[in-house]
């Protein structure tokens, strides 16, 4: 494993700046407003070509434990636990807080080594901040600016003696790994779970990992980052299966989000959905199936993600076997291209439910990654074609000669013939219909393109046409 290192510091100094930029990626949310970050967040950083794991904290805060900023404090903490550095943010410009001296005297008192990271020293305006630092007695501060990227390379100094030998280790066993895997099947399960805010989601994740991992709490729309969180689950037959349990924000109509903030989370919980296999849409038991819900399904869809929804807190579900029958019709209704898409009832109070849907999820994603050989792929083509032959429009055939399969994850398919340009829509939808039940693609969302030959002496007439069929 690569070394840990854990940013630290009060709110508003710029710990998720500096992640960002340590990472290369704007993985983080940032705005000018203290307290954005709540949740930790870690990623792949690298400083002068040294590799570690970095992790973005919330900011520390002088509040009850019983509060929000008091939890999200309680988190910070816990985030210490195991890492192999610390890096202390302060703001140069700002200089030393009472918070700050707080900060350091917890830190002085822990194992694990620190940095001392002076930000925002651009410029002459953080030299006074960067000199009073010395007084926390955590050794000589490195002076950065994470937004402009200034003295980033500096970090090295102040990291190597401290994680360099685990660093290297890492290297040279992540190098031997991945020459032996080069042909390995799937990796890691990416699961994201999705859903309108306070449906569970982050206490779903808390009760597979066995710990409060994630901030929660009675709050509505805790979460803003989305948040990846590697996992082994071991299965009911003792089989360890390697997981990446994403959390996300929860997702409102567009016309109840007025926030800046909530929409960038709003924002970064699509983003997540992209980078997932299989998304789980988490429903409250207790409010149902909303118009909502199937937006967000229909969103997941549309990006090829497979799909499952999955009703938690049915521990307190009234009439549960209504609910349960309701929403599968109008899931069935509201998103017809999938008819028949995985739906489980779970507790993630209780953890009712939630193994079999770790299994699903693994069954579905071999379902989305499946490749049909072209032997049996036009076998069952020609049957479908036998068994309902394409329309005649005008008494001319169109002609649908044979099919192939594009890619996987989603599965794509494409079919070639002639006058494809009048093949109606239902035909299509007959064509994806078939290889969804008759292939083995249950309600995963399969794509098909319909491709023409050229007509080489009319470039505008008889041309190839490129139409995305059932998504």
């Amino acid at each position: 494993m690569k070394p840990t290192v854990i940013i630290i510091g009060r709110p508003n100094v710029g710990k998720s700046t500096l992640f960002n930029r340590l990472v290369g990626k704007k993985l983080a949310l940032v705005d000018d407003q203290p307290g954005v970050t709540r949740d930790r967040r870690m990623g792949d950083a690298s400083v002068a070509g040294l590799e570690f794991s970095v992790v973005d904290t919330a900011g520390w805060e002088d509040e009850d434990p019983e509060t929000l900023p008091g939890r999200m404090r309680a988190q910070t903490e816990v985030s210490l636990e195991g890492a192999d550095a610390a890096m202390f943010v302060i703001d140069a410009r700002a200089g030393l807080t009472p918070l700050d001296e707080e900060i350091g005297r917890w830190l002085r008192g822990q194992d694990v080594p620190v940095v001392l990271v002076a930000n925002k020293a651009e410029g002459s305006a953080g030299e006074s901040g960067v000199f009073e630092s010395y007084a926390l007695g955590l050794g000589e501060p490195v002076a950065i600016s994470a937004e402009h990227g200034e003295g980033i390379a500096d970090l090295f100094q102040g990291l190597w003696p401290l994680i360099g030998e685990k660093a290297e280790a890492a290297e040279v066993a992540i190098a031997a790994e991945d020459e032996e895997d080069e042909d390995a099947p799937l990796g890691p399960l990416k699961l994201a779970i999705v859903g309108r805010p306070n449906a569970g989601k982050s206490t779903l994740i808390n009760r597979l990992l066995g710990e409060n991992r994630l901030l929660t709490g009675p709050e509505a729309g805790i979460t803003r980052d989305s948040i990846a969180v590697d996992w082994q689950w071991t299965a009911p037959g003792g089989e360890v299966r390697d997981i990446r349990l994403i959390d996300t924000a929860g997702m409102r109509k567009r016309a109840k989000v007025t926030d800046k903030l909530e929409k960038l989370s709003v924002a970064d919980a699509r983003r997540a959905v992209d980078f997932a296999e299989v998304v789980v849409l988490l429903l409250d038991a207790t409010k149902g199936l909303e118009h909502q819900d199937l937006k967000i399904a229909d969103h997941v869809l549309q990006e090829g993600r497979a799909l499952m929804v999955a009703i938690n807190k049915w521990d307190v579900a009234e009439d549960a076997s209504v609910l349960f029958n309701g929403i599968r019709g109008a899931l069935d209704e509201g998103l017809s291209q999938v008819r028949g898409l995985p739906l489980l009832a779970v507790s993630a109070k209780t953890g009712k439910g939630l193994d079999t849907m770790l299994k699903a999820a693994f069954e579905i994603r071999e379902s989305w990654s499946k490749r049909v050989p072209t032997a049996a792929l036009n076998r069952w083509f020609d049957d479908a074609l036998e068994a309902n032959p394409p329309p005649a429009p005008g008494g001319r055939r169109i002609k649908l000669r044979y099919i192939t399969q594009a890619g996987t994850r989603p599965p794509r398919f494409v079919v070639f013939g002639t006058r494809l340009d009048d093949l109606p829509k239902s035909y299509e939808r007959y064509l994806v219909n078939g290889i969804r039940a008759k292939l083995g693609f249950d309600a995963v969302p399969v794509r098909v393109v319909l491709k023409s030959p050229k007509n080489p002496y009319n470039a505008n007439k008889g041309g190839g046409g490129n139409y995305s069929g059932e998504r």
